[in-house]
């Protein structure tokens, strides 16, 4: 299935959010990849969502969308894997905080680090478990598993940059 105006159930409940459905990890993949030729250093995209989810479909598009050529794949176990971004030589993070225990054992392993930094890029999946750490400007999305392969993604755009950054990508994968 493409990404048209069929998949969009709201064309947005105000400017800073968006719904929308995902049909397959493919989809997701091509959703994340529209998002990812958007982006640029120093944002924060964080993914919430159950296991199962697609949180790791959706940043693997975000990857390839924003230039890295290797493919995402979960960082559960490592917590954070870095990314370069070939084209440029900025550096996509990609963080799992699943495995965190919560804000102090964040601190501990210098996640505020990874948000600080200005030539890369931050996507966060578990963000939930540490949002007393997170800048209040980003863009948060939330995954809802529906059935099968069916997903509902939850888009919203907290601060200036953010809200930009959703219209613009709400015209280049919507058209709305």
């Amino acid at each position: 299935m493409s990404l048209n105006g069929s998949d969009v159930m709201s064309p947005g409940l105000d400017e800073r959010s968006l719904v929308c459905r995902s049909h397959s990890g493919e989809q997701a993949r091509r959703v994340g990849v529209r998002l990812g030729e958007l982006l640029r250093a120093g944002d924060l995209i964080c993914l919430e969502g159950t296991l199962g989810a697609g949180k790791t479909c959706l940043a693997q598009g975000i990857g390839r969308g924003c230039g890295v050529t290797e493919t995402l794949v979960s960082p559960t176990f490592t917590l954070i894997r870095e990314y370069e971004r070939p084209q440029n030589g900025l550096a996509l993070y990609h963080v799992d905080l699943y495995r965190i225990a919560g804000v102090q054992e964040a601190l501990g392993m210098g996640f505020e680090d990874y948000l600080s930094e200005p030539t890369a890029i931050a996507l966060i999946e578990w963000p939930e478990r540490v949002k007393a750490l997170l800048p209040q400007e980003r863009l948060w999305i939330q995954m809802r598993y529906i059935d099968g392969n069916k997903r509902i993604l939850l888009f919203s755009a907290q601060g200036a940059r953010y809200e930009a950054l959703l219209r613009e990508f709400r015209k280049r994968a919507f058209g709305v």
